[in-house]
């Protein structure tokens, strides 16, 4: 297979860390919910499908302007909430939420992350974020600019720091300098069809949707059920 990048772009909610499941488990388990956090892992999925599915009949999608209580539904649905104690704990988990709360790494794809170092492929991450998303990375040893503890990243670009998020295709435009790729060359990996394939759509680099549980089947976009299935595509 000829290879298809030579530059990487990730996303990090739902690609390196996703809502720390024990904190979920603990919240839900009094309206009937499973008490094992690979439920969690696997609701998170659920829940992004659930945004995606709202925001797009929205005129300007984006899966932050709309509610989150979208994907605390499905999330809690898929975890085993009993149906008629739903809205209670959606109310429960949305005080739970905060930008710390996405702390639960994903270490198969923190592994993944590493073998494209290995293979001299330039990486970087584009989040919508709340300005801590580089030192949450850095603190867990996902990744950081630079040597560290974590793999080497060109970049990290959070939405609230540079005041553009996705699906606006300004928020990509420092990250492609710093990878000094041609964006057609370019792809960008994230978990939401509106606001990760939508924009990597508009800045021009090619989408890649990492849905683990073929939650987005339905979808109009490219999937991949793992990130070590990328390394086919940076391997000449």
């Amino acid at each position: 297979m000829s290879r298809r990048f030579d530059g990487i772009l990730f996303d990090a909610g739902g690609i390196f860390v996703i809502p720390d499941p024990t904190a979920s488990a603990l919240a839900a388990a009094p309206f009937g919910a499973s008490t094992d956090p690979a439920r969690f892992v696997r609701a998170h999925y659920a829940g992004m499908e659930a945004l995606d599915r709202e925001a797009s009949t929205r005129p300007d999608p984006s899966i932050d302007r709309i509610s989150w209580d979208h994907y605390r539904r499905a999330y809690l649905d898929s975890a085993g909430v009993n149906t008629d104690s739903l809205d209670d704990a959606v109310a429960v988990l949305r005080r739970l939420f905060s930008p710390y709360y996405w702390r639960f790494p994903l270490l198969e794809s923190v592994a993944a992350l590493g073998q494209l170092h290995v293979r001299g492929v330039p990486i970087g991450i584009v989040s919508n974020a709340s300005g801590q998303i580089e030192a949450t990375l850095a603190n867990l040893c996902i990744c950081q600019v630079g040597p560290g503890a974590g793999v080497p990243v060109r970049i990290v670009t959070d939405s609230h720091v540079i005041g553009y998020a996705k699906p606006d295709p300004r928020i990509f435009a420092d990250a492609i300098a710093a990878l000094d790729v041609e964006p057609s060359r370019i792809a960008y990996v994230g978990d939401s069809f509106v606001n990760d394939v939508g924009g990597a759509r508009n800045a021009g680099v090619v989408p890649i949707l990492y849905d683990p549980f073929d939650d987005h089947a339905d979808y109009d976009c490219e999937r991949v059920t793992s990130l070590h299935d990328l390394l086919e595509w940076v391997t000449a």
